[in-house]
């Protein structure tokens, strides 16, 4: 009686505008939850402050790619991405160099490389190096002293 008269074109239409205002915002929502880059980040610093050699592992399940740069990650996956920064740096992100490579999986640095020199300029060329976005399933951490280049490697 006091209101509106429900067969009003204007209740009509500001009814329709209501609805599909929610509908927006409901299938705007995203459907999964962001990567955890502060876990990948916790693994990255836990290995950095050990004070001898050390190896970290973390899975990425819900992360599509993965940016590592000098002091920071990021992962890209359904939910979004996320960024998050290291405590302990600088990192050496380990992207194209297969001898660095085969030193992140477990192989000893006197094996891949064949002087500390040569190793060390591999580090400053990795770290120089821009950082890429790169699919991968798990994060690997190793921390290596040879030879007086003390380095945290991530990949």
């Amino acid at each position: 009686m006091f209101g509106p008269p429900l067969d009003a074109w204007y209740v009509w239409i500001g009814l329709a505008i209501v609805s599909s205002t929610a509908v927006g915002a409901v299938t705007a929502l995203p459907s999964a939850v962001p990567p955890d880059a502060s876990g990948a980040a916790r693994t990255v610093d836990g290995v950095a402050a050990s004070e001898h050699a050390a190896v970290g592992k973390h899975p990425l399940s819900n992360a599509e790619a993965v940016r590592i740069g000098s002091d920071s990650v990021s992962l890209r996956g359904p939910g979004g991405t996320e960024h998050a920064a290291f405590g302990y740096g600088p990192v050496v992100p380990v992207l194209d160099d297969p001898e660095l490579r085969a030193t992140l999986r477990g192989d000893p640095p006197e094996r891949a490389f064949r002087t500390p020199a040569e190793f060390e300029r591999a580090v400053r060329h990795a770290r120089a190096a821009k950082p890429q976005w790169q699919g991968a399933d798990r994060l690997v951490v190793r921390r290596i002293d040879w030879e007086g280049t003390d380095v945290v490697l991530a990949g």
